[in-house]
């Protein structure tokens, strides 16, 4: 890879993993059009990295909070476990400590059960996620609907649910939703964002929860495709640019999740939603012309 491709495609993973518009269909259009050839899996690695890095940036108050109490939680998990176990031998009643004892530590329930129907879903989708990943024709479908959903949304009323009013089937709905949006054109963020609108989610915290959920299946693609890693020849100038393409794409990402979050509020999905028919149609002539 050389350091102009490496470059492109990290301005590329930042703007469109953040802002609704489909970094798998953008991907697919580019491979369509221009013939590029299926990147290094240690890149695409970097570039979830990349991913991680921009959202942990943007929410760092928030990150370290759940992630201080989930430890806390798989703490006392562990500690009512060993009082259970004693309790049978000495026959006296337990003392259990409370799980579920703050708005985190809720935080944290909510995002676990989100992740349950977006695992098992990616799952079952993985073949055809595959198999669709190199059709322009179903790629420009796809981007198609990410286009009607985003439209929609700016009429949808606005939701007042936060981290408190948010329940179990709000979180599961979203998941499912995360799940479903791996198909390529089908913009994550954009798609999640509008179910947690849909749920009633204030619109602020819907693209909150949206990245923070995103984390833990970032963090599953990520060991997933770290097993592969040592099957391809790789050289010390194509790990160096790798490392320049997973920087830019973190700045970039940086940036434009910011963007989005003040988005957000102002009803600008419409203006995505152009973009996403545009490229959707550019996908759609680009497939039928290839053929």
């Amino acid at each position: 890879m050389n350091i102009l491709k490496a470059i492109l495609m990290g301005v590329l993973q930042g703007l469109t993993e953040f802002l609704p518009v489909s970094s798998s269909g953008h991907l697919g259009l580019i491979k369509g059009l221009f013939g590029l050839d299926t990147q290094s899996i240690l890149f695409d690695v970097l570039l979830h990295v990349a991913t991680l890095i921009s959202i942990c940036a943007v929410f760092y108050k928030d990150v370290l909070r759940l992630v201080i109490e989930f430890g806390g939680m798989c703490k006392d998990i562990f500690s009512n476990a060993v009082a259970l176990g004693k309790s049978l031998t000495d026959g006296k009643t337990p003392q259990y400590a409370r799980v579920i004892s703050s708005a985190y530590r809720r935080f944290v329930l909510l995002l676990i059960v989100s992740t349950i129907p977006t695992g098992i879903i990616g799952v079952f989708m993985k073949d055809i996620v595959e198999f669709t990943s190199a059709n322009l024709l179903i790629t420009g479908i796809c981007l198609l609907c990410t286009g009607l959903i985003l439209a929609g949304s700016d009429f949808l009323a606005d939701g007042d649910k936060k981290l408190k009013e948010m329940n179990m089937g709000d979180a599961f709905a979203i998941g499912t939703a995360q799940g479903v949006a791996t198909l390529p054109g089908l913009s994550r963020s954009g798609i999640t964002i509008v179910a947690g609108i849909l749920c009633g989610l204030d619109r602020k915290f819907a693209a909150k929860y949206s990245f923070l959920m995103s984390i833990p299946a970032v963090l599953g693609a990520l060991i997933l495709e770290l097993g592969d890693i040592g099957k391809e020849s790789i050289t010390a100038s194509d790990v160096g640019c790798y490392i320049v393409g997973m920087l830019i794409a973190a700045v970039i990402g940086y940036i434009a999740l910011r963007l989005l979050m003040n988005l957000v509020m102002s009803r600008y999905f419409k203006y995505f939603a152009i973009y996403c028919a545009l490229i959707g149609i550019i996908s759609i002539i680009t497939y039928f012309v290839k053929r």
